[in-house]
């Protein structure tokens, strides 16, 4: 295989960075081994990821995390933690790859891998309550199942045909917004019902039209 272009490298960076967002350590372990043979170029301060003993640290700490994200309360806990490691995760990507943007500035190149990590992490944490309630955590792990064979979709996408990767990582964008706008509208109509007897109560029963009454 060979290496990636520098405009490949972009787009490649572009998804490893958005996939930090749900898992901090595998793409830049994916990354770290992509480097080590060849297909990934790295700026020179960065390729210390190349370094053995940090890819196996890398690799401990994506089990651990996947393991983690499987259960209720413990992947509130994870997200909590991850809330920054994962945005820096994806700075480092961004920053560390030979791309477009780290050519010029790798301090822009880190800021935007920050706000793609950030994202989709931001993304994550939020919903995963309303999917807590909405399944009382049943769907949890089913959720994480997802994103851990997701992730795993994107970053090896991203270093064999970035193209895909990207277009992949736009469409799963859609279809998490439209699956979460239906979460949270089912939720509200729970609530919505939920209180109604409520209101019904306090308003001492159902109201009369007065003005149909005569005399």
């Amino acid at each position: 295989m060979n290496e990636l272009s520098i405009p490949t490298t972009t787009i490649a960076a572009t998804v490893l960075s958005s996939s930090t967002g749900l898992r901090a350590y595998f793409p830049l372990f994916a990354l770290g081994i992509a480097a080590s043979l060849g297909l990934v170029p790295l700026e020179k301060n960065f390729e210390v990821l190349t370094n053995p003993i940090l890819l196996v640290v890398l690799g401990g700490l994506s089990v651990l995390e996947v393991v983690a994200d499987k259960f209720p309360a413990v992947d509130h806990v994870s997200d909590i933690i991850h809330t920054v490691i994962r945005p820096i995760m994806g700075a480092v990507i961004f920053a560390g790859t030979d791309n477009i943007v780290s050519m010029h500035s790798s301090v822009v190149a880190g800021g935007l891998g920050l706000l793609l990590a950030g994202g989709v992490h931001s993304a994550k944490a939020l919903t995963r309550p309303a999917v807590t309630a909405s399944t009382v955590g049943v769907g949890n792990p089913v959720v994480s199942i997802i994103e851990d064979v997701l992730v795993v979709l994107l970053v090896v996408l991203a270093l064999v045909v970035p193209i895909i990767a990207l277009v992949l990582l736009v469409l799963v964008g859609l279809l998490f917004f439209l699956m979460v706008r239906g979460i949270f509208r089912r939720l509200r109509r729970r609530k919505q019902r939920q209180q109604t007897p409520v209101a019904t109560i306090a308003g001492g029963g159902p109201s009369v039209d007065n003005s149909r009454r005569t005399g």
